[in-house]
């Protein structure tokens, strides 16, 4: 008999400390926030080059996770992280400083002219 309540009060304790340890244990849903924007805006170029030139520039500003420039349109479509700073106007000035312009800024002359000659737009039609 007394091996009997040594059994059952062994196991009411191991059955409270299951309870009480699950109960401890509450479900963390954990938070995605997804702070992924995509825009676009145009940057003026001609060829395949200016597409390489342009898309591997725009990966080098903190935040961007894709970028694609479409030859036809002349449009950059950029995916990057919103929690970042001024990442579109950081980008645009990027475009410039490898020698293409933008709808807000124009590339020096110097940058324009050291592109390769297929990648020379016409600079009058570029309106800022």
């Amino acid at each position: 008999m007394k091996t009997l309540k040594i059994f059952l009060t062994t196991l009411f304790a191991i059955t409270i400390f299951q309870v009480v340890n699950a109960s401890n244990k509450t479900n963390k849903t954990v938070a995605v926030y997804n702070y992924s924007t995509t825009d676009t805006f145009k940057v003026y170029g001609e060829c395949g080059m200016c597409k390489s030139r342009i898309e591997k520039a725009a990966r080098t500003i903190d935040g961007v996770q894709t970028a694609v420039w479409n030859v036809d349109t002349k449009i950059l479509t950029v995916t990057y992280d919103n929690t970042k700073d001024a990442v579109i106007d950081n980008l645009q000035k990027k475009m410039a400083a490898v020698g293409h312009d933008t709808e807000k800024y124009r590339a020096t002359d110097a940058a324009y002219n050291n592109l390769p000659k297929c990648c020379h737009y016409d600079r009058k039609a570029v309106t800022q």
